[in-house]
């Protein structure tokens, strides 16, 4: 482990987090950690000094809990990914993926399609993948192979008192149950996760737009076609001061529909290239954008869509179904297996978001998607509806005197 200071020339770019409204924050020391050794080691300083702990993995964390003014343990020098074939359930061999938590989506996206194979999780080249997967993981091959935690498999953890523990379906079966869905940083500190890989597919990224005058029409349409399309078909929605747009991919022949607009198709990119290129249209910005966000479990009415869109926040909206949708609430730590959508309102102007979320929320389900955390948040059930008591009782059983205070 390398203990970084205040004086140190390297402390503001490492202490740096990606979302701006949190680069105020200073942590006391920063703890470079390349092995679930060095995570030991840290954890043992800050016991030692009594300082609050905050793991990092890429720091996109909307409330902020991947910044700390505590001892911040930056994993990224924990990036290695690895594939293995093992014996499964049904004779056959089945793939795994064993990633360290440090690990980027960019990078482990190309690393694993080397080998021919992926893992379903989302689009930021930045995001971490131990938050992500704690989180749920929502992406575009979720609907076909659900949530990034269902393809969990097994995962090393190092708890408040220092002991590492290997834990999966038959070892530490609570504490593997709560990594998959709860959030992340409430158990301890993720060191490596092992994953079932699946294909690493050739796709059609799809775009249709429309003038921002015909909002109404298409989310009218998208609500009540893209949660029910089929699984090879990933169809977000977003609406913009100047445009709608529905995008995604598709691992079949392109369906939009009954929605008709201006198409654009890319055939044929591998998956490491359709991944790139969502994030080469992103351009940096140090705005400080805020946003709030619910599931809803039924469409939208009209006379509701209609207020919204004088909000003028942009609107995301993402599908569920599919995958996602065919596992119990309770198989997991992921509540929210009967979302139709979920809808993200974002703006610069926060009162313009709290408006525009005010308007949607009587017909939300009143749920959160974990990996979205609201600090306006009063009631945590939200995050995990049946299974907050379960989780409860693991969060007493490993980390007792709440070390880590989580996304929750």
């Amino acid at each position: 482990m390398e203990l970084i200071g205040p004086d140190d020339v390297r402390y503001d770019e490492l202490r740096w987090p990606a979302l701006p409204q949190y680069r105020h924050v200073r942590p006391s020391a920063i703890a470079r950690c390349s092995s679930t050794e060095d995570v030991v080691e840290a954890l043992a300083y800050a016991r030692s000094h009594g300082l609050a702990v905050a793991p990092r993995g890429g720091g996109h964390c909307f409330a902020g809990r991947s910044s700390t003014t505590g001892l911040l343990l930056d994993l990224s020098g924990l990036s290695t990914i690895s594939v293995t074939a093992a014996p499964a359930p049904t004779g056959a061999r089945a793939t795994l993926a064993t990633i360290s938590a440090g690990a980027r989506l960019g990078g482990v996206y190309r690393g694993l399609h080397e080998h021919g194979v992926t893992i379903p999780a989302g689009c930021g080249p930045t995001v971490g993948i131990a938050g992500l997967t704690l989180g749920g993981g929502l992406g575009l091959l979720g609907r076909r192979y659900g949530l990034t935690c269902d393809r969990l498999v097994a995962a090393t953890v190092v708890l408040a008192d220092g002991r590492v523990v290997e834990c999966s379906r038959a070892a530490e079966p609570e504490l593997f149950w709560a990594l998959r869905g709860a959030g992340g940083g409430q158990f301890g500190v993720v060191t490596s996760l092992v994953f079932a890989a699946v294909p690493s597919p050739t796709a059609t990224r799809f775009t249709i737009t429309w003038p921002r005058t015909h909002a109404a029409e298409v989310i009218a349409l998208w609500q009540t076609w893209a949660p029910d399309a089929p699984d090879t078909i990933t169809a977000s929605l977003a609406v913009t001061a100047d445009e709608v747009r529905v995008f995604g991919a598709t691992l079949a022949s392109f369906d939009p529909g009954p929605l008709s607009g201006h198409v654009e198709l890319r055939d044929g990119l591998s998956w490491p290239d359709l991944k790139r290129s969502f994030s080469d249209e992103d351009v940096p910005d140090d705005r400080i954008v805020y946003s709030k966000s619910e599931f809803f479990s039924s469409p939208l009415p009209r006379d509701t869509i209609a207020r919204l869109l004088t909000a003028w926040c942009d609107l995301n909206f993402t599908p569920m179904g599919g995958a996602y949708n065919r596992v119990a609430s309770d198989a997991t730590a992921f509540a929210h297996r009967s979302e139709r959508f979920l809808l993200e309102h974002a703006s610069t102007d926060r009162i313009a978001v709290r408006h525009s979320w005010s308007i949607a929320h009587p017909h939300a389900s009143g749920r959160l998607y974990p990996n979205f955390p609201d600090p306006d948040l009063t009631d945590p059930a939200a995050y995990h509806g049946g299974n907050q008591e379960r989780l409860l009782a693991i969060k007493q059983a490993y980390d007792p005197h709440h070390v880590f205070g989580g996304s929750r």
